[in-house]
């Protein structure tokens, strides 16, 4: 058995990297240096209608699978974005994925068609100060008024909280003490990011400066009893069905991260002569670029694999969580062995390696550390007993 792309799934990664190849290297250099969300490749993105690759048709979006979406957000990656340019849409492609799921199809098209057509922004604000990964321990409330919610609380880590119109909010409806099963009484809105109510502080961070990071402080925001996704008490089980595509993709976009520090590194071997020769001639350059390059390829087959198993309806969880681990460690191991490639000028911005460097140590961490991964492994794969 191989992964073999289909000129459909060719003719999707050509179209991608020709929109992404007007934005060159010199414009995520600046946005590495500057900030600033890349709106204008947000733009080229939504009027080539990608923004829904993976939402139906009938709310604006192209009706195809996650392995078309990892296809182009690997696309995205390699073409020098990087994480600053994948980072930007990724949110389309999954964090909706429980409004496609359990929202009313009054719901779907009034959520999810204006973000296909980039006329709206969101954010996923899930992840707290004091639980980090133990979601169910959330201290966020949203409170039953009439025909509405009422929410305090704080998160952290929320992306593009800085420009997104709308956010997906999870927060208990019934305090945890008051349940007995503690996934139960959490419940998932979609609404108006209202900064009347919401204050947003961006996190100066190590990386992905294009794609703010932010803590984000609630204080009585008020949500219409409509925009609750689903049942209420069922967020937890609705966020869920999100997960794995968005191991997925992420492995996708640390390939395309590998891919193109792999790519700058042969080129710079092949041109660069000390000694009277190319340094790529020399073994002991050859050998650790041949050696991250069959590592990378090898993830990237784990990570078509979980994609295919998604898009049939099949069990995936081992391979979705496999996936991001070693695509993310491939990635880590390529961009460092690249940037040693380049010497001293892999330590110099102009290079662009030193980015690639920082953005790929980004997916080893999040949105799930290694070792959970490997817990889950042990635990699904090997049948160990669960250690968390």
């Amino acid at each position: 058995m191989t992964f073999r792309m289909t000129p459909d799934q060719q003719e999707i990664r050509e179209q991608i990297l020709r929109i992404c190849a007007q934005f060159d290297d010199e414009y995520w250099l600046e946005k590495d240096s500057k900030g600033g969300f890349p709106h204008d490749l947000h733009r080229a993105l939504a009027d080539g209608g990608w923004l829904g690759i993976a939402m139906s048709e009938e709310v604006g979006g192209a009706g195809l699978g996650i392995t078309e979406a990892t296809i182009m957000m690997q696309a995205i990656a390699e073409s020098g974005a990087g994480a600053s340019g994948a980072s930007a849409i990724h949110m389309n492609i999954f964090g909706l994925n429980p409004v496609v799921k359990f929202g009313t199809d009054e719901q779907r098209a009034r959520m999810l068609t204006p973000l296909i057509a980039g006329d709206e922004k969101s954010c996923f604000a899930v992840t707290e100060p004091t639980t980090g990964l133990d979601t169910t321990k959330l201290k966020t409330m949203a409170v039953r008024q009439g025909d509405r919610y009422v929410v305090h609380g704080q998160k952290v880590w929320i992306s593009t909280a800085q420009v997104a119109d709308k956010m997906l909010l999870l927060a208990r409806t019934t305090r945890l003490e008051d349940v007995t099963d503690p996934t139960q009484g959490l419940s998932l809105f979609y609404t108006d990011l209202d900064r009347t109510f919401v204050d947003v502080r961006e996190i100066d961070k190590m990386g992905r400066k294009a794609v703010d990071s932010n803590e984000v402080f609630i204080d009585g925001l008020p949500i219409p009893a409509e925009d609750l996704i689903g049942e209420e008490g069922q967020g937890f089980r609705q966020i869920l069905h999100g997960l794995n595509p968005e191991r997925i993709l992420i492995a996708g976009e640390c390939i395309g991260i590998a891919r193109n520090a792999l790519q700058r590194a042969a080129q710079y071997a092949k041109e660069r002569v000390v000694f009277s020769r190319p340094i790529g001639q020399n073994q002991g350059v050859q050998h650790p670029l041949a050696r991250a390059w069959a590592r990378v390829e090898s993830a990237n087959l784990m990570v078509m694999h979980a994609a295919a198993l998604y898009d049939a309806g099949e069990s995936c969880g081992v391979e979705a969580n496999s996936a991001k681990l070693l695509a993310a460690d491939a990635a880590v191991e390529a961009t460092e062995v690249a940037q040693i490639t380049f010497g001293g000028f892999g330590y110099a911005k102009e290079y662009h390696v030193e980015r690639l460097v920082r953005e790929a140590l980004l997916f080893r961490i999040v949105p799930v550390t290694p070792q959970l991964l490997l817990s889950f492994i042990a635990e699904k794969a090997l049948g160990l007993p669960k250690s968390y």
